[in-house]
């Protein structure tokens, strides 16, 4: 089956960054269907890093681990991997080489762009990654709702505003917003809550950093997305109370 007849849900659209170059991102479009061993040789192309040592990570749009690609024998869409999740690659190059005496080869971004047998021109020829403007256009416009949904919600909410949060995975927790605003342990908005109950996860500090004030166990931070403020009453937990 040529390339141009595959279909759109044969694909998955993610963004993949490296321990060697944090601050950088690129956008790919991959098939389902190809084994992590062929995944992780175009990984290798796009990151540097060798694909026989390279341990390859999925977070999702949260930023939360998903699986890692440990079996080389399976298939890529085999994984729990939607559109628009990351594949963080770590690895280390090969040191054993000593390349000080060999010829590099090395081609300006001008000839690059006249080889049509590269994968910058597969891309284009097929319409596929970032040549795709359609839905280029449509990714754009999903993460720009998003961000709006986000801020929206982030500007109706205020410290010591009473919430419940919900977790996926969790039971409904009733608590107090005490911090609003970035973080140093992970990108985005976070919303920290001192909860009713000790089912948190600190004391409203992380790695040393401290955001708020409250009892050990009773912090925690969260996704905007999770939190619902209302009139949610402080409820009565008498541990002494005789039943």
């Amino acid at each position: 089956m040529d390339a141009v007849d595959v279909v759109a849900s044969d694909f998955i659209n993610l963004t993949i960054t490296s321990s060697n170059n944090e601050a950088h991102s690129i956008e790919r479009r991959f098939k389902k269907g190809i084994q992590i061993s062929e995944f992780k040789d175009k990984l290798e192309l796009l990151v540097g890093c060798p694909s026989n040592s390279m341990q390859v990570e999925i977070f999702n749009k949260n930023d939360d681990k998903i699986c890692q690609l440990h079996d080389n024998e399976r298939v890529l869409g085999s994984y729990p991997i939607d559109n628009g999740m990351r594949a963080h690659v770590t690895g280390i190059h090969d040191q054993t080489v000593d390349e000080s005496n060999v010829e590099k080869f090395e081609l300006s971004e001008e000839e690059y762009a006249k080889r049509t047998d590269t994968v910058a021109a597969f891309l284009k020829e097929h319409k596929l990654g970032k040549y795709n403007e359609e839905e280029a256009k449509k990714r754009e416009e999903e993460k720009l709702k998003e961000r709006e949904k986000e801020e929206k919600l982030i500007s109706s909410m205020k410290i010591d505003d009473r919430c419940e949060v919900t977790v996926p995975g969790n039971p409904k927790r009733r608590a107090t917003i005490k911090y609003i605003g970035q973080t140093d342990f992970k990108s985005g908005c976070w919303i920290g809550v001192k909860y009713d109950e000790p089912f948190g996860k600190n004391d409203g500090s992380v790695s040393g950093k401290r955001y708020f004030e409250c009892p050990d166990k009773y912090g925690g931070f969260v996704r905007p997305a999770c939190v619902v403020i209302g009139d949610f009453p402080e409820e009565d937990y008498d541990l002494n109370e005789e039943l």
